[in-house]
């Protein structure tokens, strides 16, 4: 089931908060070569690039219908390709600034993953990367729970998605041991008000509802669906609802 940019796009108000909070911690200098992984439609690397005129800036992408809608941004100073993180990180490429909104949590085995990208910085490179904090948002901990329970638990063949996101003080260590500094962490909470359940089931599906709904056949999707509405509506049950959806933020320079 492909990514679906119009979909994803319904709460880019919403989803572009905490990449404005995360562009605000960088330092504009030259010459500066950067990455921008998980770049999506590209549109936030655009303004990336804007923010730092200086700067040449790359985007990369696992989604071909996301990558799609960043053709026409392309210019002398920015340019996409379709690649996956772990593809970047078996290169031979270094960075000035290696950037990521809300894609990292997509790869596997941050305590390994982070020490890997920080070996791709150059010399006093900057390190700039929100993530939703998935292992403490409601909406992610009903969809687990729903996975692991029968009939879907057989449906997807015991598969789960498992958060890979760490907490806080975990990745402060992790910076740290690994030669960061001018660290800047932080968990903040972005609010959705929803005035109903339709969209909050809405935010979600067009993210972490993804890799769950490919792994079922059309009727399979139905079912689960519906059921998931059935919870979410259970876990909200005053209107408008206020979903305390939590992000975190990391910023740092390496020596």
């Amino acid at each position: 089931m492909p990514w679906n940019p119009e979909i994803y796009n319904q709460f880019k108000n919403i989803r572009f908060k905490p990449f404005y909070d995360l562009a605000d911690l960088i330092a504009a200098e030259t010459p500066m070569e950067a990455i921008d992984l998980g770049c999506g439609t590209g549109e936030q690397t655009a303004i990336l690039a804007e923010k730092f005129p200086e700067a040449e800036f790359i985007g990369i992408d696992s989604s071909s219908e996301m990558l799609e809608k960043s053709k026409m941004l392309e210019h002398e100073r920015l340019h996409f390709r379709k690649a996956t993180t772990e593809e970047m990180l078996g290169s031979d490429e270094s960075w000035d600034l290696i950037f990521s909104n809300a894609a990292l949590q997509w790869s596997d085995d941050h305590q390994n993953l982070f020490p890997k990208l920080i070996s791709k910085l150059k010399t006093n490179g900057q390190l700039a990367i929100q993530m939703p904090y998935q292992p403490g948002n409601v909406l992610n901990q009903i969809l687990f729970d729903l996975a692991s329970e029968e009939p879907f638990k057989t449906q997807l063949n015991s598969w789960n998605r498992t958060s890979a996101v760490l907490n806080i003080d975990e990745y402060a260590q992790i910076l740290f041991d690994n030669g960061i500094e001018d660290l800047n962490l932080s968990q903040k909470i972005y609010p959705i008000i929803a005035e109903d359940h339709e969209t909050l089931f809405n935010f979600i599906s067009g993210s972490a509802l993804i890799p769950y709904l490919e792994k079922l056949d059309t009727n399979q999707q139905v079912t689960f669906t519906t059921e998931y509405k059935k919870r979410i509506a259970a876990n909200f049950t005053k209107l408008p609802a206020i979903y305390a959806f939590k992000r975190i933020l990391i910023y740092g320079r390496k020596k």
